[in-house]
């Protein structure tokens, strides 16, 4: 079985877009969420969320390709430049490089728009760009002609466990001697107003209209998430390769977990079980103790049924050692960004191990009784960070758990 390591991380988010912008505004506790810009607000019942500001699609695609490509897609080919460029741009066999670029949700801001041309001017109107633009595999597709990547290339599509399931099954492609080399990541566009009336009329959204304090993940006042919208990529490489090109190592992918709740579409089973299966099996496949877990970025969504469950789950994978590991939700900053969420918060995860600091969980004020661990409140801390885990939850019952351990050839 083969070594797999970190070498380049790509984030396109509301705090920032590139690694070390993002990566101060998360360590200097900076939100990211704002009242809505791009459109009007004045008749949804929520108006915050956090968007991608100051993002030019045709810095990082040409103007036709921005044309015929949705916004998801535009995220998606911009933080896997990003993350290319921090690995150093390695020489590498196309046909060994793989791409797995996840999403919830896909191209829906341009099928929207396709369905108004429909309704308005009628079927004649409709754009022959319409089905690329709104498919899933549409940003893991474009990523690949990007690069001229034509080894495996897929989307998976579970939800809010996207990101983090595409940098897991990278992970294994990888391990397993099918590919050498691998983009993988998550994107999502739906700060729209369907989507945040849609979610809102689930009770899944917050009502807080104060953008600074609205996401407080873990804190007893919590009443749902914030949407957001960005991409995160990584590249994960085969670790002799890595050190061979003596590049950066931010830290190896040592384990992954994967399982289902088997219980409700949107809410999560209250025991935590599947999501301690997950854990468990994440350690299991990094041949970790318990106890070896130094920071956990936490899935953290600020709504009260996931922080309870995750709070169970770590409590009964760690053991009694879950009350002295770091817990923190850099969703207080980032607000949530559905499927890409679980890639950027794994490359959160891997920049814990490689710098020694965990960002901090921001707004939390009201300790809950349900919510019992250190969750870094509000300020980051030094921490000397060998072993991480990365937590990330879906609609649908998914779960997957990414683990990142500090290299040591």
């Amino acid at each position: 079985m083969r070594r797999v390591v970190v070498t380049g991380i790509g984030p396109v988010s509301p705090v920032g877009t590139g690694v070390e912008r993002f990566w101060r505004a998360l360590l200097e506790g900076t939100s990211g969420i704002n009242r809505i810009q791009r459109f009007d607000t004045s008749d949804l019942p929520v108006r915050i969320a956090g968007e991608v500001l100051e993002f030019s699609p045709e810095d990082w695609l040409t103007p036709k390709e921005v044309k015929r490509t949705d916004r998801a897609v535009h995220f998606a080919v911009a933080a896997s430049r990003l993350a290319w460029r921090d690995a150093g741009e390695p020489s590498v066999d196309p046909a060994r490089t793989g791409v797995i670029i996840s999403t919830g949700i896909g191209g829906l801001e341009s099928l929207l728009k396709q369905h108004r041309v429909l309704m308005e001017k009628g079927p004649d109107r409709v754009s022959p760009f319409m089905v690329p633009m709104l498919m899933p595999n549409a940003a893991a597709g474009q990523v690949a002609m990007a690069f001229g990547f034509t080894g495996p290339n897929t989307c998976i599509t579970t939800a809010c466990a996207a990101g983090s399931h595409a940098v897991g099954e990278a992970f294994r492609l990888i391990k397993y001697g099918l590919a050498d080399a691998c983009i993988a990541g998550g994107t999502e566009a739906s700060v729209l107003p369907l989507t945040i009336a849609g979610f809102a009329q689930m009770q899944a959204l917050t009502r807080n209209p104060d953008p600074e304090r609205a996401s407080r993940p873990f804190d007893k006042a919590r009443n749902g998430f914030v949407l957001s919208e960005g991409a995160g990529a990584l590249v994960l490489e085969e670790a002799e390769r890595a050190v061979a090109r003596g590049v950066r190592i931010y830290a190896e992918v040592a384990g992954y977990g994967a399982s289902a709740d088997a219980h409700h579409i949107t809410a999560p089973e209250p025991e935590g079980l599947g999501a301690i299966q997950a854990l468990q099996a994440c350690l299991a496949e990094a041949g970790e103790p318990p106890e070896a877990v130094d920071y956990v970025n936490a899935h953290g969504t600020s709504t009260p049924l996931n922080d309870a469950a995750e709070t169970k789950a770590i409590k009964k994978a760690l053991g009694d050692h879950a009350y002295r590991t770091p817990v923190s939700s850099t969703k207080s900053m980032t607000g949530h960004m559905l499927g890409a969420a679980g890639a950027i918060e794994a490359g959160i995860a891997a920049l814990a191990v490689a710098e020694g600091v965990v960002p901090p969980t921001t707004n939390y004020e009201t300790p809950d009784e349900d919510c019992d661990l250190d969750y870094v409140p509000n300020e980051s801390r030094r921490v000397d960070v060998r072993f991480a885990l990365s937590n990330a939850f879906g609609f649908g019952g998914h779960n997957a758990v990414v683990g990142l351990r500090r290299w040591s050839a």
